[in-house]
């Protein structure tokens, strides 16, 4: 079966400063499309959507367009962005407006406090987006579900995407109250889900498909198959996981589903999410 990437990263420090990679250096060396080759052989991604490294945005956009024109599978990206910086905010959103494969935006809040991206400024940014047409990837913690419900609510206009599925404890175990604040996500029309980054947040070295089954069967239950995007979340997986055993440990997981559903799952939500 053909899928999507809805997820997956780029970097090369040669070229840009990324810093936050020194806290990582398992993974802070080149990783390009020719790395993903490499390393995932055969089973590559008919399409990517690249999102954002934390590099400067402008340059993160302009970088991974020259990538894209050499890498066809480069079919859109989410650019980093800083939504509650007012003015600057909608200088910007003017500015991506010019990058054709520019489709949606994160602003990465997930260190910030538990209340942030329900503040004024921030939901004011956010709803500058629909009128461009771009959506916005939510990367929190599971922390910050609660903000994160407000904001949705507060922005019914707004494409939303929840990366990694809220970022649920799963190294210590904790299922509630992600499974209640996750339900009243999915209640949500505006939202959509990533099946992503499950593994980085278990066991590193230990994880096991058992201990990532409950979580993966609460997405399905509340988003559906017809709400959730599959992603791979390279190269920061590498830290639990190689990109062949997280894309053969989701398949393992969808393989109970209908073919229709499996494809929506890999391929139909992120086409129609991301206007692939």
């Amino acid at each position: 079966m053909k899928f999507i990437d809805a997820h997956m990263h780029f970097w090369d420090r040669s070229l840009l400063p990324y810093t936050w990679l020194h806290e990582v250096p398992s993974i802070w060396d080149r990783h390009t499309p020719d790395n993903l080759r490499a390393e995932a052989g055969g089973d590559l991604p008919e399409k990517i959507v690249f999102v954002e490294c934390g590099a400067p945005w402008l340059e993160e956009v302009r970088w991974v367009e020259q990538l894209a024109a050499r890498e066809s599978r480069i079919a859109g990206i989410v650019a980093k962005m800083t939504v509650n910086a007012g003015a600057q905010t909608s200088a910007d959103i003017a500015e991506l407006r010019r990058h054709p494969l520019v489709r949606g935006v994160r602003h990465h809040f997930e260190h910030d406090a538990a209340d942030y991206c329900a503040r004024p400024e921030f939901i004011a940014g956010v709803r500058e987006l629909p009128a461009v047409g771009l959506s916005f990837d939510i990367c929190c913690q599971h922390r910050q579900l609660p903000a994160v419900i407000e904001l949705v609510r507060q922005c019914p206009q707004v494409s939303f995407i929840l990366d990694h599925a809220g970022k649920p404890g799963i190294r210590a175990g904790l299922l509630d109250p992600w499974r209640a604040q996750l339900r009243t996500l999915a209640a949500l029309p505006n939202l959509v889900c990533k099946l992503s980054g499950l593994v980085t947040e278990a066991d590193h070295q230990a994880w096991t498909s058992a201990q990532l089954a409950p979580y993966v069967a609460h997405l399905l239950d509340t988003f559906g198959p017809s709400r959730l995007l599959f992603g791979g979340d390279w190269p920061v997986a590498k830290l639990a996981s190689g990109y062949a055993r997280w894309l053969e440990t989701a398949r393992a997981f969808l393989a109970p589903l209908t073919v229709a559903e499996q494809t929506a799952i890999f391929h139909g939500n992120a086409t129609r999410t991301y206007r692939l």
